[in-house]
């Protein structure tokens, strides 16, 4: 299986440095801009299903995208979602470690949910192209397992995540996957 990865456009939210979470997001200007470039460098990729969080600000950039592949069926799932940020959802980013409440969604938590979404494409889609929309903390986490590296190696590798950037993967039952395309932004410039 083809797997295509990317993150929705920055936000008004992204922009003012607020935590979303679980909150919808809207697509700022830039946003809005970097997502229609985004479906454009797609267009031309054969897509059989498209997997969406459900949260706002990434089912936009679906939309977006999947005005150039009427014939992809797209899934919105909670599964996808952000990090719940539980209480500080809306506020401004923690200083430090130690200001993170106990309500924050755990880091086993995330990435159980990315290990169970994995074996759901692997199961469902075998020798099909898939694009995920999905948000940078998901992201990471599935870009971990799929890569076998811990979030720490992981983030040393990537980097920033950028909005709408492209990673590409082949996705093998057999968990010897192979990645093709890491954190590309090159439509953007």
């Amino acid at each position: 299986m083809k797997l295509i990865l990317t993150r929705h456009g920055i936000t008004i939210e992204n922009e003012r440095g607020v935590l979303q979470g679980h909150l919808p997001g809207n697509l700022s200007h830039l946003g809005k801009e970097q997502v229609k470039r985004l479906a454009m460098r797609l267009k031309d990729e054969h897509i059989d299903a498209i997997y969406s969080s459900d949260l706002k600000r990434a089912a936009h950039t679906t939309r977006e995208i999947a005005h150039y592949h009427p014939d992809a069926h797209i899934y919105f799932s909670e599964n996808l979602r952000e990090l719940d940020w539980g209480s500080l959802s809306g506020k401004a980013k923690p200083l430090s470690p130690e200001d993170i409440p106990d309500d924050v969604e755990s880091a086993n938590s995330i990435r159980t949910r990315s290990e169970r979404f994995i074996q759901t494409l692997i199961q469902n889609h075998h020798n099909q192209t898939v694009l995920v929309v999905a948000h940078d903390s998901f992201n990471r986490y599935l870009m971990s397992v799929i890569m076998k590296k811990n979030i720490q190696e992981l983030s040393k590798e990537l980097g920033k995540h950028h909005h709408t950037s492209i990673s590409i993967f082949e996705i093998d039952e057999d968990k010897n996957h192979t990645v093709h395309l890491l954190n590309c932004d090159k439509h953007l410039r």
